[in-house]
Parts: C-alpha cells; sequence; structure tokens
C-alpha cells in the first residue's frame, strides 16, 4: 500500500483514539449535542480502525511466516509457506477493503429525492418521452419499496408531460437515482410519423436531495412571493374548486417551485418549501463543485442538465450510456424499471474512479 494511503489510515486512527478518550470526559457527555457527533464521527470511522488493525496484524504474520519459512524442519517450512499464501490474500482483500472505506462518503446518498422531469426538444414526442421515463421511475420505486408521489405536473398536449415533478421516500433513493441527472434522449419512430422515420427528442432530469430541515438553508419570508391557484390535472371535482395549489417564487435567486398534489393549501406549501430549498441546496453544491474542478472529474457525470448521459434507441432495443460507454439491450424491460444493471454499472464505475484518485 502506498505511503500517502498508509499516512492516512494512521491519521484515521489517532482520530478514533482521541475521539475515544473524549467520549468519556464529563463536559462532552454532558453536552447532549456534542456526545452525538462525537458518537457518530466514532461510529464511522470504527470499521477502518478494525480493518486497519487486521491489516497491520496480517504483515506482522506474513513478516513472521518469511523467518519460518527458512526453517530447516520441512513441515514447519510448508506450513509456513501456507500461512504466507493465506495471509498474503488476506492483505489484498484489506488493502482494496481499506481503500474504499476510506472513499468520502456522499452525506446526501441515504436522502429522499425530488425528481424533476422535463419535455425537451421534440415538442409532442418529448412529452410523451418523459411520459415514459416517469413510468420507468415509478416501477423501479416499486421494485425497491419506495414511496412516490406527484408534486406537480404539467401534462402534454397529446400525452405526457411537459414537466414533472415528484417526490421518492424510501432507502438510499439519493444513492441510486443520482446519476439519473442529466438529458435523456430517445431515437424512434413516433405514432404520427406516417413514413416510418426515425425521429430524436429528448428529456432533461434532475434529482435533488430533499434536506432534512427548512433550519439546513435559510429562507427570509421577504424574500418569498407566494401565490395560490387552482390545481390542473387529474384530482376529480376539487381541483377546480379550491385555490389549493401554491406557487412560491425565491425573489433573490429568480426560482420557481410549486405544488398542486394534496387538497390543503397549507401541506402543498410545506411540500413546495421543501422542493425549493433542496433547488436552494442544489445551486449551492453545483457553484461549490465548479469551483474544483478536481472533485468533479472523479463524478461520473457532473449531474448537469444540459449534459447528454443515456439514448434510448428503440430500432436497435438499446440503452446506451455515454458516461460510462455502457450499453443495456431490454429497453421494454428498462423502461418497466429493470435499471439495476445500469444503476449498479454506474456506481462501479463511480467508485473505481474514486478510487484511482485516491491512489494518486
Amino acid at each position: 500500500m502506498i505511503d500517502s494511503i498508509l499516512n492516512k489510515l494512521e491519521d484515521v486512527s489517532l482520530r478514533y483514539e482521541e475521539i475515544e478518550a473524549l467520549l468519556s470526559q464529563p463536559d462532552v457527555t454532558s453536552n447532549q449535542e456534542e456526545y452525538i457527533k462525537l458518537s457518530k464521527e466514532y461510529a464511522d470511522l470504527s470499521p477502518v480502525v478494525l480493518a486497519f488493525s487486521a491489516f497491520k496484524n496480517a504483515e506482522k504474520g506474513i513478516e513472521e511466516a518469511k523467518i519460518l519459512m527458512k526453517d530447516t524442519d520441512p513441515d514447519i517450512k510448508e506450513m509456513a509457506e501456507m500461512e504466507f499464501d493465506s495471509l498474503k490474500k488476506d492483505i489484498e482483500d484489506l488493502e482494496n477493503d481499506l481503500k474504499k472505506l476510506l472513499l468520502p462518503k456522499d452525506p446526501d446518498d441515504s436522502k429522499d429525492v425530488f425528481l424533476e422531469i422535463r419535455a425537451g426538444t421534440g415538442g409532442d414526442e418529448a412529452a410523451l418521452f418523459s411520459g415514459d421515463l416517469y413510468r420507468m421511475y415509478s416501477r423501479l420505486s416499486e421494485r425497491n419499496n419506495w414511496n412516490m408521489e406527484i408534486v406537480s405536473i404539467r401534462e402534454g398536449d397529446h400525452g405526457g408531460f411537459k414537466e414533472l415533478v415528484a417526490r421518492i421516500q424510501g432507502s438510499d433513493v439519493y444513492k441510486q437515482l443520482k446519476f439519473e441527472a442529466g438529458v435523456h434522449r430517445v431515437q424512434r419512430v413516433p405514432t404520427t410519423e406516417s413514413q416510418g422515420r426515425v425521429h430524436t427528442s429528448a428529456c432533461s432530469v434532475a434529482v435533488l436531495p430533499e434536506q432534512d430541515a427548512l433550519t439546513d438553508i435559510n429562507i427570509d419570508k421577504n424574500d418569498l412571493r407566494v401565490d395560490t391557484f387552482r390545481a390542473s390535472g387529474a384530482g376529480g371535482q376539487h381541483v377546480n374548486k379550491t385555490d389549493s395549489a401554491v406557487r412560491l417564487t425565491h425573489i433573490p435567486t429568480g426560482i420557481v417551485v410549486e405544488c398542486q398534489d394534496g387538497r390543503s393549501q397549507h401541506k402543498n406549501k410545506e411540500k413546495a418549501l421543501s422542493l425549493l430549498q433542496s433547488k436552494l441546496q442544489d445551486a449551492e453544491k453545483e457553484k461549490a463543485e465548479s469551483e474544483k474542478a478536481e472533485n468533479r472529474r472523479v463524478m461520473v457525470g457532473s449531474g448537469d442538465r444540459s449534459e447528454k448521459i443515456r439514448t434510448y434507441n428503440f430500432p436497435q432495443n438499446r440503452i446506451t450510456d455515454h458516461r460510462i460507454e455502457f450499453s443495456v439491450h431490454n429497453l421494454p424491460g428498462f423502461l418497466d424499471g429493470d435499471m439495476e444493471t445500469m444503476i449498479t454499472a454506474l456506481l462501479e464505475e463511480n467508485q473505481a474512479r474514486a478510487l484511482a484518485n485516491l491512489e494518486s
């Protein structure tokens, strides 16, 4: 293992011992907020320290085996050689595990998300494709036992959606969906095409991690313009009788969000505020990452909605992710939510790039 990684591991071990000592001090145990913070850090570092301890013990065992391999007794020499081979494999496995454990964790991975799908170039066909993408993510949510609910929706003139915002709640939603952000392109023959020509259309997808509390981003009430209106789309007679839908405009940034899903104006405003907070957080994150171009190179994609990430080619029954040049030949199944192979490939590629960056 290279010296820079060993030095990081030694630093982690020292910090672990420091926290262990702090957790026994009265001034820390009496401060609940500080105690919880340190306890979490201690728990996060524990797997690294335990694996590093096993790594050092295996290295020590290797050195002892080398000595015994020089013994004149053939039985002792054979046992030492077997021990050496076993420990060598253990060290390789532990080294890989330690590198992965040292990779910085995305604090948003466990969060729920707001998923935005917007029809782009292609007119009615783009709106229809946005409907296909919505169904795809709905079926994926069902497969993962996630809960998906519509926040706002603008239907297309001939089916599908011009714009749709959904909230998805469940286990590791952002981790699984974060690489879906970008432009999704479809190549197929539209139902309205009489000459059988293949058309290309596109939709943009945004995946915003939902923030834990509104206090994470301070939104001044004076910076908000609140408008109420009657909801459109499915929802029965109720949507035509009350102004329950809410539109929020954040004046300093010009960001506009709306929620028209629930019957309660109060609940719609609450969801809209949560969505606005996620958008503001996303804007801050994008600004910070653009200032750290080196960090962006580690990621599979920047998540920029203008970046073409994937093509759905109907004539060839193929889905290709352009960031990792990976294809799946099962378009009907993929659009039915069978996306695990693609998602796993993206996560593994991202981890591989991060490991290469760590080693360099």
